[in-house]
């Protein structure tokens, strides 16, 4: 046993002849565990990431490890649901569940697989081809649970369903992993509905790892501040400011008080986010460094 669940150094990946960087030098360590969500805009590297976390890409360069090992001698305790939901088409729910079955001798939960599809009202008997999107990502978060995955991947997946859907899938996705202890890695281009599910965050933008942390921690090193145009910010690592008329709307790090003029909050996960995403050049910061890069 671990207690590192996922853990990256100077991990690359490089695709075409021209060796196109989908990510770049990044390092992270995600205790075993965590709920973590991993976010950024498209194309920042977050499938890519993923797809290596699973195994199912080679690293150009650096390292990921999960459990301790490389992903592919931990294949059957991981489990992987990719943007596009890869289902045999002509075999029927039921079929699927059994194929599920049948692949993972000794680990697979028929109850929590045959739970999550008849939450979602499916008929056993459907074939894979005939189900809607959100159908089949019941059907794909069905076998990833069935698995009994010591850490569960999940790229995107709520993207297909409708916001009750996703509201009552992603209560059974949390229940199951808190009775289990099992690590979530979920991207979601919803923060929102992130927040209260999350307890890590992996922030991505052009390739580079550029928030990453217990979310509680990070968004206890950022404040959120509100105040009169002009006002000395120097002390402080500014994120992002923007200007309104006579007042001014800053993310900070604080280094030192803030003045007692200023409004300042905690930011909530949407306004980390978004702001960082608006403000690709500011300075990265990382919370969890792994500890082959801390010795």
């Amino acid at each position: 046993m671990t207690d590192t669940a996922i853990e990256a150094a100077a991990l690359s990946k490089s695709f075409g002849r021209r060796g196109r960087r989908a990510l770049d030098d990044c390092a992270f360590r995600l205790p075993a565990g965590r709920v973590c969500a991993v976010v950024g805009p498209n194309g920042a590297g977050k499938s890519t990431l993923l797809a290596l976390t699973a195994g199912l890409l080679a690293p150009t360069e650096g390292t990921v490890r999960v459990l301790g090992a490389h992903p592919a001698d931990v294949r059957e305790r991981l489990a992987y649901v990719a943007q596009d939901k890869p289902l045999h088409p002509q075999l029927t729910v039921a079929d699927t569940l059994r194929l599920g079955q049948e692949l993972n001798p000794g680990r697979w939960d028929q109850a929590v697989a045959a739970r999550v599809v008849a939450e979602g009202d499916l008929d056993p008997g459907a074939r894979v081809r005939s189900l809607s999107g959100g159908q089949r990502t019941r059907v794909a978060l069905a076998l990833a649970l069935g698995k009994r995955p010591e850490v569960l991947l999940l790229d995107e997946p709520m993207a297909d369903l409708d916001p009750l859907a996703r509201h009552q899938l992603m209560g059974t996705l949390m229940a199951d992993a808190a009775e289990h202890g099992t690590t979530v890695v979920m991207s979601s281009h919803v923060v929102a509905e992130l927040e209260g599910s999350c307890d890590h965050l992996l922030l991505v933008g052009g390739g580079r790892i550029r928030l990453s942390g217990p979310l509680d921690d990070l968004l206890a090193a950022h404040t959120l501040i509100t105040g009169p145009t002009g006002a000395d910010l120097t002390p402080h690592t500014v994120v992002e400011s923007r200007t309104t008329g006579r007042q001014l709307t800053a993310l900070i790090r604080p280094r030192g008080p803030v003045p007692g003029a200023w409004q300042s909050t905690e930011p909530s996960l949407e306004e980390l986010v978004l702001a960082h995403l608006r403000a690709p050049e500011a300075p990265e910061l990382h919370l969890d460094t792994p500890v082959e890069a801390a010795v």
